[in-house]
């Protein structure tokens, strides 16, 4: 399944990968066309100003008095073909506006083979441009579809007099081909990069991918980290009720005994004996601020009450949220843990554990006090040692590592941890900066 999910989540991404890349080149080459054509505008405009400038306006304007065929038109129309050929123009002619709507053309030089334009035959400059050059500026189109002549661009410029009259426009035609040629020359060029952000975008990819999987397997490791902690305690509380169980089965069983043989002195003597014993167990409340840590605390208390110890347990008011509550409930139990084993080593009557869970000035303190055998000095120096323990080995228990943990613990928080054994008491410290943060550096 999560394979599926995996190929079905790279399928997709491939697929939006390569869509992504056709249309980066889509408008890309929408730009640059853009581009091209602004460019190509720009430069006709300024070519068809300089040949406006050094037009024979003389002969123009005597052919303008007469608009028909004869030597002046001829020579006009030679001049424009001449410049045709030399620009590389699909069309230039001069235009007649004296209206702010259409243009006309007067003398087009024109491709050989071309059919003649008519003098004065109507142009397809868009009014926008006409409206334009009627009030003597120059102008320059976008594409023009044209069906006779496909598709171009039109630039004019003003033909002024030695007056400084205008008395026509040069107007000079370029074709869509020459602008697509460009633009795909200019899209070659940027072919690199466009090469170059797809790869970026693989890279990125790429690199989502390996993130979103370091980020399940941490999350996993913690989740299975977590999961391990609360079913230790988990046990640890199943373990407890059932010596309980089997504690009052047995006082069910006596006081059965004593009924049915009706004893009844010794069954009620029995009886406020048992109630005395469970009103002297001292609960701890569960109403603590960190819920993780008052089960914690409330298991170890049933724990401890199965074992015969007497048990105290003060804890401030405080969520100690700037610990992990995994990382809390890791330090407490083990302490706890080994404080209970250690007491179990004498007898019931002198078996004594104390735990406070402090936060203030700055910091928070653990302590867990428990009666039982001395750790020697030298034991004490590697009693935080993985692998290092005090108690016998046992088939198949692991020993040595719970001090070690919460040596590991307490150090990637910037804190300390001391223990102190003399007079058949020991007692574990732990300190924790409280500005340490819940991300302490792995």
């Amino acid at each position: 399944m999560k394979n599926a999910k995996l190929k079905a989540i790279i399928v997709i991404s491939a697929g939006l990968l390569l869509l992504f890349t056709i249309f980066n080149m889509y408008i890309s080459y929408v730009s640059i066309k853009g581009s091209t054509v602004r460019s190509i505008a720009s430069q006709t405009l300024e070519t068809a100003k300089s040949i406006a400038d050094t037009m024979p306006v003389i002969i123009y304007e005597e052919f303008l008095e007469n608009p028909e065929k004869g030597p002046e038109y001829e020579a006009i129309k030679r001049y424009l073909e001449d410049v045709r050929k030399k620009t590389g123009s699909l069309h230039v002619y001069t235009l007649l506006i004296d209206n702010p709507e259409v243009s006309r053309a007067m003398i087009a030089g024109l491709p050989p083979g071309a059919e003649e334009f008519p003098i004065g035959g109507i142009c397809t400059v868009p009014e926008e441009q006409v409206k334009l050059a009627y009030n003597g500026k120059p102008f320059s189109t976008g594409l023009i579809q044209d069906p006779e002549y496909g598709e171009y661009l039109t630039a004019g410029a003003p033909i002024k007099n030695s007056e400084g009259a205008t008395i026509g426009f040069l107007a000079i035609d370029i074709s869509a081909e020459m602008i697509g040629s460009i633009s795909s020359k200019v899209l070659k060029g940027s072919l690199s990069n466009l090469v170059f952000n797809g790869v970026f975008v693989l890279f990125l990819l790429a690199a989502f991918i390996f993130i979103q999987r370091w980020y399940q397997r941490e999350l996993k490791n913690e989740v299975g980290e977590t999961e391990y902690t609360y079913q230790a305690e988990f046990d640890s509380l199943l373990s407890s009720v059932r010596s309980l169980r089997h504690d009052y089965s047995n006082h069910i069983q006596v006081l059965h005994g004593l009924l049915k043989i009706e004893s009844y002195d010794q069954a009620l003597s029995y009886l406020t004996a048992l109630s005395k014993e469970v009103h002297s167990i001292e609960s701890i409340k569960l109403d603590t601020v960190n819920p993780g840590l008052g089960v914690l605390l409330e298991t170890k208390r049933l724990l401890a009450q199965n074992y015969g110890i007497e048990a105290r347990f003060s804890v401030s008011e405080d969520s100690f949220n700037l610990i992990k509550t995994t990382d809390l409930i890791k330090i407490l139990s083990n302490l706890i843990d080994n404080a209970i084993e250690a007491s179990l080593e004498l007898p019931e009557e002198e078996r004594k554990l104390s735990v406070s869970c402090t936060a203030g000035e700055g910091r928070y303190m653990f302590t867990v006090t428990n009666t039982g055998p001395c750790i020697n000095s030298w034991d004490k120096e590697k009693i935080f040692e993985s692998g290092f323990s005090t108690k016998k080995p046992e088939k198949g228990k692991t020993r040595g590592q719970g001090l070690f943990i919460v040596k590991q613990i307490t150090s990637r928080y910037g804190g300390q941890v001391t223990l102190d054994s003399h007079h058949s008491v020991t007692s574990a410290k732990v300190v924790i900066p409280a500005a340490a943060g819940k991300s302490p550096a792995k």
